[in-house]
């Protein structure tokens, strides 16, 4: 099965220094056919104005990762970490038994990112942060593996969940395919480009909903930035 989800059709709130887009149910959107995929729970689209952001708050037992399209995020927490994480690179923060954090656009422009909440397999662990950067040219024509829980993916940043979050960049014209398992749930965005997944037509931060298949294949029809999260 492959779904579409245009970007129109998810939900999506402007606070002014916060243009915000759910492609699951979020705060103040509900959509009950959209409240999770699998284990992935949310994933949010996020543009923050200059100088603006997520003031200290708490989360526990979620697997957030963020993933910068644009600008750059810094991060503080109540552990001592402190980071900035540019665009094209990608910060995990476990939450675990709990842990209060800040995220904030420092920078002269805006900020774009994909932050995405995926379900632990088990509550109560430890809460920790890191952040790696993952060059574009090194995805160039493939998937890489930039946060994962799967075992062997030891060059990803960890979660503590039995899925990945990947990263590719194709041509136009270029195809990638990534092998998974039929029982799985698969979510694919394209940051930016236009792709086609089999038969299917996807834009710049359309949404597509995969399981029951063995094999992804996506197509450039346009030079395209994807992000695709595969869990249970």
């Amino acid at each position: 099965m492959i779904e579409l989800r245009p970007f129109d059709s998810i939900g999506s709130a402007n606070h002014g220094w916060l243009d915000a887009h759910h492609h699951f149910s979020f705060a103040d959107y509900h959509d009950p056919a959209r409240t999770n995929w699998g284990r992935l729970r949310v994933w949010n689209d996020d543009t923050i104005a200059s100088k603006a952001g997520f003031p200290p708050h708490p989360h526990h037992d979620m697997e957030i990762i963020t993933y910068v399209r644009k600008g750059a995020i810094t991060h503080k927490d109540n552990l001592g970490n402190v980071g900035r994480t540019e665009a094209g690179d990608v910060q995990v923060m476990s939450a675990g038994t709990g842990i209060t954090h800040s995220e904030y656009n420092l920078e002269d422009e805006e900020t774009k990112i994909f932050q995405i909440w995926i379900i632990p397999d088990r509550r109560g662990e430890e809460p920790r942060w890191g952040a790696r950067p993952f060059p574009k040219e090194d995805r160039a024509g493939n998937f890489v593996t930039l946060a994962s829980g799967i075992a062997n993916d030891d060059d990803a940043l960890h979660i503590n969940a039995e899925a990945r979050v990947l990263g590719a960049t194709v041509k136009a014209g270029d195809t990638v395919t990534y092998t998974t398992d039929p029982r799985r749930h698969s979510y694919l965005v394209p940051a930016t480009g236009r792709i086609k997944v089999g038969d299917v037509e996807a834009n710049a931060r359309d949404g597509v909903a995969i399981t029951g298949l063995d094999t992804i294949t996506v197509t450039a029809l346009e030079d395209a930035e994807l992000v695709l999260v595969d869990a249970a």
